[in-house]
């Protein structure tokens, strides 16, 4: 039996199934151990705790706005008929289905503030939100899908995407960047054909881009350059990179995780990965977060690994969010499975903080 199917062998008698928009959530504490911290209340073991499931897309990127309590969630159905995209917004009460319409899928969030949030996803689909309204993009449509959004302020942000596995064309290494007025591609140094999944940076002028085939770009003084591929560090994908408040730059795709340190990048052999990591971020006090297939979730606390996969959601996760009082979100579904017709993609939503949110979703 595989790591994986005694995980949820071992609990599948806690399993709850939920039915429709309307997601379960458990408020039992569990005891406290050795590999979980205590939060406010010592007597509760802070968790992984589900918050929504069984939606009708996948959630893929979830985002909360800097000194609120508001999340973000995206997603959508990723080419299953019948349904539209996904966007969940939780004002600090309950969870809301906002009306962004269309089928294409969004595949990430992020923003500036409440007020100056971008959503990107399929066909070259952007969105901005300023916190009642959508607003589409049409100019950066294109033959692939934006994968990654990052802004630098609300008058410079970057979106990265392509079409995985079709080598050198137009649809494939694409920066694209906001200049307060409109998208425009950023040229690169050189043509590779790799699809970009992630973008990150420190200001429009410190900027990290991951990719297929561990591609891995950097913009500095305004020129754009490969890193740690002198030798090559990477054994795959990189789907995700992101940075702490100490300097600390992390890229994870696959088995990798690989971490920038003093200007080097070293790959960290140590993280207990028993299924591929999709997602990562940094939180409070540097702690780092990682999840990915399998309900895999891991916490990189002073060098120190702990491994949460005992703990639910146990399903596929794409992206993981550190809020700033150190709450951390994780999303996912059936992202993975062929594109059917009708069919739900499940999309669940967990946390790990203090208290019990809502599990409701008003349509």
């Amino acid at each position: 039996m595989t790591t994986r199917e005694s995980i949820r062998a071992s609990v599948a008698c806690a399993v709850v199934v939920c039915v429709g928009l309307v997601a379960c959530s458990s408020d039992v504490p569990a005891p406290l151990d050795a590999g979980v911290d205590a939060g406010p209340d010592t007597s509760v073991a802070l968790e992984w705790r589900v918050v929504l499931e069984n939606l009708d897309g996948a959630l893929l990127s979830v985002w909360s706005p800097p000194g609120t309590k508001e999340v973000l969630a995206v997603g959508g159905p990723l080419g299953n008929s019948g349904f539209e995209a996904l966007v969940l917004r939780y004002d600090g009460t309950r969870w809301n289905r906002l009306p962004a319409g269309g089928t294409s899928s969004f595949w990430w969030v992020a923003g500036t503030s409440a007020t100056d949030v971008w959503m990107v996803g399929e066909k070259g689909r952007i969105a901005h939100y300023d916190g009642a309204n959508f607003r589409p993009h049409p100019e950066a449509a294109g033959d692939y899908t934006l994968y990654g959004v990052w802004p630098a302020s609300p008058t410079s942000a970057y979106a990265v995407g392509g079409l995985a596995e079709t080598g050198k064309g137009p649809q494939n290494d694409v920066i694209l960047r906001w200049d307060g007025t409109s998208w425009k591609r950023e040229a690169l140094p050189s043509e590779e054909g790799r699809a970009l999944f992630k973008v990150w940076g420190r200001s429009d002028d410190d900027v990290y881009v991951v990719g297929e085939a561990g591609t891995l770009w950097h913009k500095n003084k305004g020129t754009w350059a490969r890193e740690a591929n002198q030798p090559v560090i990477a054994t795959g994908t990189l789907l995700t990179v992101f940075g702490c408040d100490d300097g600390r730059v992390f890229a994870v795709g696959g088995r990798d995780v690989l971490r920038k340190k003093d200007g080097t990048w070293t790959r960290l052999a140590d993280a207990p990965l028993f299924n591929d990591v999709n997602g990562g971020a940094c939180g409070k006090d540097g702690t780092v977060v990682l999840v990915g297939l399998g309900g895999l979730k891991l916490r990189l606390v002073q060098d120190a690994w702990i491994d949460e996969a005992t703990q639910k959601p146990y399903t596929d996760l794409h992206g993981t969010f550190v809020d700033a009082e150190g709450t951390m979100y994780g999303v996912g579904g059936g992202y993975l499975s062929s594109a059917k017709p009708g069919a739900r993609r499940n999309g669940t939503l967990a946390r790990r903080g203090p208290g019990v949110i809502s599990s409701t979703v008003v349509p």
